[in-house]
């Protein structure tokens, strides 16, 4: 194979990977989000209550907790590429069987194996950027990579939604299942597990940096219990926990909230959504852009600036004015930062300090913290806006003021963390 025949096949196939990953993670969030959507039409048809959805809802993150801390370190020894497809298509599955099922037990039962399934997913994917982009450009593929979250929360706010609204909540389970039924399909056809196994050499060989040595000198069991002694990682895992209780409580209950305590309609509250998550889409490229290259591949600097912003924002979101121009700034600036930052606590700064052959360990574990971080999120949620309901005529009147307090603070605390780490040192 001359040198231009390994070029052309290392352009081809990191190419197909990315879109791969990026696309077929995108598709697979319509198929943990359709919940978020669907709570209103489910409450007001008697067919849930909110303390419920509450466990649905919890029970998505507990499975997802699990199955990201098992399938990540299972994602360090098997095929990308069948973890990846397989996990799209079993999410599709569930989703279908959710739409024509009322049974609060088996809808606890599905939504947890939903989580567990899609956890395969992630881990896969970052895998995939470490066997085909290099350390330093693991911030900006890392980035884009991200951006994928963003792009299946826009597809499930803006145009799930409108199917919802037209058709009834059980399009809200039954859509994305038909729709990653194909994208499974055509993300198994695309991806490739790494370079070598299209005789192509290792990436550190092919882009002419330093190989690191230490990746094949011990064993991947070993190399992933030395993780467990890095007190960075804890604080990450910790840091991203905080961070995910108030992601998901914007996108578990952000649509509630902007219904009940705003007066927005079902489609007007998921446009603000989507207006979020695609901001997020350029915050998620534009924080691995930034840290690589304004920063040297350091993300402390840049989580700070991120968090501060995204801090901001949701206190406009929550006590600015009931004014449509500015909560479309405050969803985009949340957006945009809040994605920098679930690409840096959420798994690219622990992945740096992780060593070598521990990608798939490293991910796993700060994904157990912060889908159960999620998981309790949305058991206290529940709880706090439940409790604070009374009922006015036969009309449920709404007070978030409690449960706010507990959004925003989640995010304070995750700066503090994540700013502690500072002078972490990273694996090259």
């Amino acid at each position: 194979m001359t040198i231009n025949d390994i070029d052309l096949l290392y352009r081809k196939h990191r190419i197909r990977v990315m879109l791969a990953i990026t696309l077929g993670y995108g598709f697979i969030y319509t198929c943990r989000l359709g919940l978020s959507i669907v709570k209103k039409p489910l409450i007001d048809a008697g067919i849930f209550s909110i303390d419920e959805l509450g466990m649905i809802g919890a029970a998505l993150f507990y499975g997802y907790a699990c199955g990201k801390f098992i399938n990540g370190f299972l994602a360090d020894y098997v095929s990308p590429r069948i973890f990846f497809s397989l996990s799209i298509f079993i999410a599709a599955l569930i989703n279908i069987i959710m739409g024509v099922s009322t049974y609060l037990w088996l809808a606890i039962l599905l939504w947890l194996l939903n989580g567990f399934f899609q956890g395969m997913a992630a881990p896969a994917s970052v895998v995939s950027i470490t066997n085909w982009f290099s350390y330093r450009e693991r911030g900006r593929c890392y980035g884009i990579w991200n951006a994928s979250h963003s792009i299946g929360e826009g597809i499930t706010f803006y145009i799930i939604a409108a199917i919802v609204a037209a058709y009834g909540w059980q399009w809200g389970f039954i859509t994305p299942g038909i729709l990653c039924i194909g994208v499974a399909a055509w993300a198994f056809s695309f991806l490739r597990d790494a370079p070598s196994t299209l005789g192509l050499p290792s990436i550190n060989t092919w882009k002419k940096e330093a190989n690191e040595k230490i990746k094949n000198e011990r064993p991947t069991w070993a190399t992933q219990k030395i993780m467990f002694g890095i007190k960075a990682i804890w604080i990450v895992a910790l840091a991203s926990a905080m961070m995910y209780v108030t992601r998901y409580a914007i996108n578990s209950w952000g649509i509630l909230y902007l219904q009940e305590a705003r007066g927005y309609s079902l489609t007007e509250a998921a446009f603000f959504l989507s207006i979020n998550t695609f901001a997020g889409i350029f915050g998620s490229i534009a924080y691995g852009f930034i840290s690589d290259n304004f920063f040297n591949a350091r993300r402390p600097p840049a989580n700070l600036i991120f968090a501060i912003i995204e801090i901001g924002a949701l206190l406009l979101i929550f006590y600015g004015p009931t004014n449509e121009l500015v909560q479309i700034l405050a969803f985009t600036c949340y957006g945009f930062t809040l994605s920098g930052l679930m690409a840096s606590l959420g798994g690219l700064f622990a992945v740096d300090i992780a060593p070598k052959g521990a990608t798939g360990a490293a991910m796993g574990f700060v994904g157990i913290f912060s889908y159960v971080g999620a998981a309790i999120q949305e058991n206290i949620s529940a709880t706090l806006i439940s409790k604070n309901i009374q009922m006015v005529q036969d009309t449920r009147i709404y007070s978030f003021d409690d449960v706010i307090l507990f959004w925003v603070g989640s995010s304070v605390i995750s700066l503090l963390l994540a700013v502690s780490l500072w002078n972490t040192k990273v694996t090259k």
